[in-house]
């Protein structure tokens, strides 16, 4: 790869840690000298980023109360990343799950996009995200319009997972090529040369309404199980209101204090369709049998029997019942967790990250 190629990655926003976060490390690690541009940066939610080049739009300049709320904020996002200029680059990257896409390239610079699902509220999980009303619908339709024409401004789209290659091809009616997200077995060994072991329950998640923490809480909160949720987000204080004495809620975690809670937990519990699911690998690294929602990209990174057990419906009785059977196999599951985890990991494995979009830089 020329020295002098000149790289933009984008991302929709910095303002939070995640698994998506990860991947960003991942490709600052492989194009050190890249710009990062985003709609805002937020340093105090987003520590991790203070070493990147970031370049934000106008959005970072309105009032907090603005740019921090995502309804509020929603009409700016097409103008942001429309305004941004990239005519000085050869490469540029967009890493997305709304609106990163809709960057405007010159025919002499290639766009690559990591297609994270195409937009949630908009096509496969609308009705999570907005209620029904005259304006929402004439809004939402004409947005739908205007993602569908920035889906098409990508040279190559790569999705995340089969589930959401499926969802571009449906939604946005683009083929497009599917690399797993990577999974840096090295780190995750160190950090498990540090961590030891007990006994609850646990979640990990973005306290968001699309993540469904309030139908696991409903159901430990007639049940005799502990249950740790580490995460954060606008349901917090919802969510820690209506759970009861044997529900923790814990932020701001370590990746070590995150490996001693895999490493002690009965089990993870996944109730959300996911695009991919990093968690579940992070779990399935540590021997933390993985109970999840058969939906979405839960059903790639979790072998059923061998690395974890799922449910078929979001409901309280379908979630009672897997913690059920899970009581009666878990000896066996989290052998097999241990045993089959390291080899399923291997097929989401950092190198193979790589290779592939340096090869794709070229």
């Amino acid at each position: 790869m020329s020295k002098k190629q000149k790289i933009a990655i984008v991302y929709d926003w910095l303002d939070k840690w995640g698994g998506v976060e990860r991947v960003l490390l991942t490709f600052h690690e492989m194009f050190p000298e890249a710009d990062f541009y985003t709609s805002y940066f937020d340093p105090e939610g987003a520590p991790w980023a203070k070493d990147l080049k970031i370049k934000t739009s106008f959005i970072q300049k309105l009032p907090k109360f603005i740019r921090g709320n995502r309804i509020v904020s929603l009409p700016f996002y097409p103008y942001a990343f429309e305004s941004f200029d990239f005519k000085d680059y050869d490469l540029v990257i967009s890493i997305t799950s709304a609106f990163a896409k809709s960057v405007i390239t010159q025919p002499k610079t290639k766009h690559i996009c990591y297609l994270l699902t195409p937009t949630r509220f908009l096509w496969s999980h609308q009705s999570e995200y907005f209620r029904e009303s005259f304006v929402n619908k004439r809004y939402l339709k004409h947005l739908r319009e205007w993602d569908l024409v920035a889906s098409q401004r990508p040279d190559k789209i790569i999705s995340i997972s089969k589930t959401v290659q499926d969802r571009c091809l449906k939604y946005y009616k683009r083929k497009s090529e599917m690399v797993y997200p990577p999974f840096d077995v090295e780190y995750w060994k160190n950090i498990k040369s540090k961590v030891k072991s007990q006994k609850f329950y646990l979640l990990v998640s973005r306290l968001e309404p699309y993540k469904k923490i309030d139908l696991v809480i409903r159901s430990f909160n007639r049940s005799k199980f502990n249950l740790i949720i580490v995460g954060e987000g606008t349901e917090e204080n919802y969510l820690k209101k209506i759970s009861k004495k044997n529900i923790t809620f814990v932020s701001k975690l370590t990746d070590e204090e995150l490996a001693n809670l895999y490493s002690q937990a009965e089990a993870l519990i996944m109730p959300q369709e996911e695009d991919f699911g990093y968690v579940s690998l992070e779990a399935q690294f540590f021997g933390c049998p993985v109970i999840s929602y058969a939906k979405g990209g839960a059903l790639e990174t979790i072998i059923d029997g061998k690395t974890g057990i799922f449910f078929k419906e979001q409901s309280e009785n379908s979630l009672r019942l897997i913690i059920e059977r899970f009581a009666l196999i878990k000896y066996n599951l989290k052998n097999n967790t241990a045993k089959f985890g390291p080899e399923n990991i291997d097929r989401f494995n950092k190198e193979k990250f790589i290779k592939y979009f340096e090869k794709e830089a070229l």
